[in-house]
Parts: C-alpha cells; sequence; structure tokens
C-alpha cells in the first residue's frame, strides 16, 4: 500500500517553495501521494509564540544563503523576493478555493511561481489578478470567493487544525503521524516514504 505525505506550507515561506519544488519528484519516486494544507504562517506563529526568523538579523541573513544554495543545488529558479515580508492572506484563501475546486496544484505553481521565481507582491490584488490570468484559473471567481466568510473561516480553521496538530512553522511535513519541518528534511520525507 502506498504511503501518503501531508504538506503544511504557505506561499510567504521561500523555503516552502524550495520544498514544493522537489516534493511530487520524491512521490513520483517513491510512489507516494501528497495531500496539500495550505495554512496561514502568520497565524502559525501567533498560536505556537513563535515569530519569524526574518526577524532575528544574523539568522535571516544566513537562511537567505541558504535558501539560494538549496535552490541552486536542486537547480530551480529563485530569487528573494524584494516585496518580502508580504501578505499572503488573500492568496492562502484562494488556496483554500482552489482546494474546494479541483484546481490547487496549478494555483500553487502560480503562485509559488510568482513569489520566488519571478520575485511578485502577491499582497497586492492588481498582482494577484495577474497571476491568475497568466495562469488561465478563474479570476474572477476566485477574487470573488477570497472576500466571502466561509473561506476566510475555512482558512483559520485549516491553521488551526495544524497547530493542533503540531504544526509550528512551513514547511511542515507528516508521514503517517512523524513529523518533519523544514524543507532540508526532505531526505527524511523521503525515507519516511519508501
Amino acid at each position: 500500500m502506498s504511503k501518503s505525505v501531508d504538506f503544511y506550507y504557505d506561499y510567504i515561506s521561500p523555503a516552502s517553495y524550495l520544498a514544493w519544488t522537489q516534493l511530487e519528484a520524491i512521490c513520483e519516486k517513491t510512489g507516494a501521494s501528497i495531500h496539500y494544507h495550505p495554512v496561514l504562517l502568520g497565524g502559525l506563529f501567533k498560536n505556537n509564540g513563535n515569530t519569524s526568523p526574518a526577524t532575528i538579523p544574523a539568522k535571516w541573513q544566513w537562511m537567505q544563503k541558504d535558501f539560494a544554495r538549496h535552490a541552486e543545488y536542486y537547480g530551480v529558479p529563485y530569487q528573494m523576493n524584494p516585496h518580502f515580508i508580504f501578505s499572503t492572506v488573500t492568496a492562502m484563501r484562494g488556496a483554500i478555493w482552489a482546494a474546494s475546486n479541483g484546481k490547487l496544484e496549478e494555483y500553487n505553481k502560480a503562485m509559488f511561481t510568482a513569489a520566488w521565481a519571478e520575485g511578485k507582491d502577491l499582497s497586492s490584488p492588481e498582482t494577484l489578478v495577474d497571476v491568475l490570468q497568466q495562469a488561465d484559473l478563474p479570476c474572477e471567481e476566485i477574487m470573488a470567493a477570497v472576500s466571502q466568510p466561509e473561506i476566510k473561516q475555512a482558512l483559520i480553521q485549516a491553521t488551526e487544525a495544524a497547530t493542533a496538530r503540531g504544526v509550528f512553522g512551513a514547511p511542515t511535513f507528516f508521514v503517517e503521524d512523524e513529523i518533519y519541518f523544514g524543507q532540508d528534511r526532505l531526505g527524511w520525507v523521503e525515507r519516511a516514504l519508501s
């Protein structure tokens, strides 16, 4: 019986982007499937009394170099987003819509690429519209949905459920009940899936 990995992420996280670029190939190699869990990283930080590593200058300086190092190693496009720290609340609400409408993989690709390969400001509604149109996603429907109370509540509930499961940051992975945190733990995820 094939295994699956639960992948908790937010588009604000460059580490989530790097993990996303590798996870599909890992799952193809191991015969596993991916269950995507969009969450709000700021909500996870708040729920856990945690803060962004970007608030610790020495750590953040090192992390930026490490992200670039991993992107080069993986052979994937990457740039530090000039708009960081940008808000992903609207984009993550859109992910909730996309998950409910069978379009999450295309939506993830559009948002992760826009944020970390193209350096676009996902907090800008105009930018989101442009990204959705370029990805041939139903822009008007998504932009209407993200302001609906049920979508807003669904993102809050997804973040709370993640917190209850032990998620404190992004990316986080679960293989069965084992938790792995950080894109630099993908080797352990692959071992668990094999």
